[in-house]
This record gives structure tokens, C-alpha cells and sequence, in this order.
């Protein structure tokens, strides 16, 4: 592809996380242009298109496979479409940018991989907290050797409140959902294999969760090649909003990240010390991230470069989440190995 031409992009899921991409593309992104839009709702795919001035709206994604104009794909349809599409889009020669997860199935996630590696096309994964510039201070720091050996992880991983039950119903559940974002950033973060991880939870929030057969609080440990140990929470409600935290403590040191705010100000008086709340939900927290990371896929793709969050990676996460499954429901460890020989 020449070097800084245009990329087209066709937008393929048109619900929330399709529309944030549409306006990153449209009013944040140099030398992309949101080219059409595909949701099996054509009123919703007409909606993004119209406020954000893409020239085609369908309701079949394969239109946008079809269009010779169509440089690339960003798929943000339901999770159990996403392989799918991804193997249909490396056979039109679309590049392709795929929200996470890439599938709930390795073998289905195996069989797309192996389709973009036989079209030669590129494939970057959404896993945007890698572009926070947060944690990729947190990385950076780590890897100049400013902690010494990394020994213990912690990732507060909490949401506002839970997401309805008609998601929660289809979304591969907790593990493979919610904590599969804390899985990539433990591998992102301390730069080494996880060979071990185990997994209690408790349905605390909602015992509507529970009957759809999921669970909402969860304590995960995980063991990385070499010793050294990391432990994740997760909750689907923290009442004062949306708490992400980071700590990285290794032998020279310790770096730790806090929560984003609206505001900086803390205020004292004979009651106490008061500051603002964390930002609400991902939207706002990870506003930045979302806008860098398709930046990059962009760019990617004008100068000929991998993508910065490649298939593979994209994978490990997936089989951390089936690790962690396996452990909740069998109460012991689980060797990554178990999953993926």
C-alpha cells in the first residue's frame, strides 16, 4: 500500500463500540476516511452513517467485502461473528482491524489466523488499555529495568455497574469478557508468559448473573514463567465509578498507577479530604486509547508495518480467559498447557 494514501475503512457493527470508532475515524484520525457502514440493523447502520457522514450504509457486512473502494475492515459486530468475518474479510484482501476477543473458540480463532496469513493481510486486535499512555509508562519503566526483576502484580479492574442481562447472556462470561483486558496487560506489562492461573469467584452484585449462569466478582492469581506473581479483581459494581489501578513491584522498586479523574483538586476541611471520583465508564477513562490505537492500525497500514497488537497476541488472552473458566469450575490451578498444548 503506498505510503500515505488514504485508507477507506468500512465499519461493520454499528453499536457502541462501532460508533466511537466511526467518530475516531471521522473526526480524529489523519488520512482515514469511515467509507461505509454495516450492521444487521440497517436503521442503526444508517444512523452512524449519516451523523458521521460515511457514504454507504448496508445491513450486509459482505457489501463492504465486495467494494474494490474498501481498504480495510473494522470489525465491531457481536464476538461470535468476529472469526468469521475476519476469514471472509483476508479472502477479499481486506486488512482488518477486530475488537476483542478474536473468538470463544482457539480452533476458530487458529483457522482466521491462518486465513490472514495466507491472504498477506494485516490484523491488529483491539486491545486499546495497551495504548493508555498510563500503562504504556508502567511498560516503559519495567522494561528499562527501573523495578529490577518484576515479583508481584496487581490490576483493580472494576466497573461502574453491570452491563444488562441480555449481554451478559452472550458475552463468553467474566473471564472471557471483562478480565480478558487485565489478562493481555498482565503479559503486556511484565513481558513474560503466564504458565499457571487460578480462579475463585462469587455472584455479590446481582443474583440475576448467577442464574445466567455467570458470576460477577472474581480474585484471579496468576503464576509467570521464572516465579514471580500476579493477582487480579474484578467486580461488574464499584458505586463510585470506574476504578482501574496498576501496581508493578519488582526488586529496585515499584511503579503504580492510579485512577483518571475529571479533575485534579482535593479539597480539606474538618471532615475529611475530598477529591472527584474516578472517571465513569471506559468510554471516558479510555477515550485516548481508543483514538491511539486505530491511529496506529492506520498507520500501519500507509507505511507498511506490522500491527501494533498482533493476532497472536490477540490469542493469549483467549486462552488465559478458558484457563481461568476451567479453574472457577473445578476449584484448582490450571496450567495454561492444559488449554493450549
Amino acid at each position: 500500500m503506498k505510503t500515505g494514501k488514504r485508507i477507506n475503512i468500512g465499519l461493520i457493527g454499528a453499536g457502541r463500540i462501532g460508533r466511537l470508532h466511526a467518530e475516531n475515524l471521522t473526526r480524529h484520525i489523519d488520512g482515514a476516511r469511515l467509507s461505509a457502514v454495516a450492521d444487521v440493523y440497517l436503521k442503526a447502520a444508517e444512523e452512524v452513517a449519516q451523523k458521521f457522514e460515511a457514504p454507504m450504509a448496508v445491513s450486509d457486512y459482505r457489501t463492504l467485502l465486495e467494494n474494490p473502494a474498501i481498504d480495510a475492515v473494522a470489525i465491531c459486530s457481536a464476538t461470535d461473528t468476529h472469526s468469521a468475518i475476519i476469514e471472509e474479510a483476508a479472502a477479499a484482501g481486506k486488512h482488518i482491524f477486530c475488537e476483542k476477543p478474536i473468538d470463544f473458540s482457539l480452533e476458530k480463532i487458529d483457522r482466521a489466523l491462518a486465513a490472514v496469513k495466507k491472504a498477506g493481510v494485516k490484523l491488529q486486535i483491539g486491545f486499546n488499555r495497551r495504548f493508555d499512555p498510563n500503562f504504556q509508562k508502567a511498560r516503559q519503566l519495567v522494561e528499562d529495568g527501573k523495578v529490577g526483576t518484576p515479583h508481584l502484580l496487581r490490576i483493580t479492574s472494576r466497573d461502574p455497574a453491570p452491563p444488562p442481562l441480555e449481554y451478559i447472556k452472550v458475552s463468553g462470561g467474566i473471564f472471557l469478557d471483562m478480565a480478558i483486558h487485565d489478562f493481555d496487560m498482565a503479559s503486556f506489562l511484565m513481558q513474560r508468559p503466564v504458565t499457571e492461573i487460578y480462579a475463585t469467584g462469587s455472584v455479590l452484585v446481582d443474583p440475576e448473573i448467577g442464574a445466567a449462569g455467570d458470576i460477577d466478582t472474581t480474585a484471579i492469581t496468576l503464576r509467570f514463567e521464572g516465579g514471580p506473581i500476579g493477582v487480579i479483581d474484578n467486580s461488574r459494581q464499584a458505586v463510585y465509578g470506574y476504578d482501574q489501578r496498576v501496581e508493578v513491584f519488582g526488586s529496585e522498586g515499584m511503579v503504580a498507577i492510579g485512577n483518571d479523574t475529571p479533575d485534579q483538586h482535593v479539597y480539606s476541611n474538618k471532615e475529611g479530604v475530598h477529591s472527584s471520583l474516578p472517571q465513569y465508564f471506559f468510554l471516558e477513562r479510555y477515550n485516548e486509547s481508543y483514538i491511539a490505537e486505530m491511529r496506529r492500525f492506520v498507520r500501519c497500514l500507509q507505511q507498511d508495518t506490522p500491527p501494533a497488537v498482533s493476532g497472536k497476541e490477540g490469542r493469549l488472552p483467549v486462552v488465559m480467559g478458558l484457563a481461568a473458566q476451567k479453574s472457577f469450575q473445578e476449584n484448582r490451578p490450571v496450567k495454561l498447557a492444559e488449554i493450549d498444548s
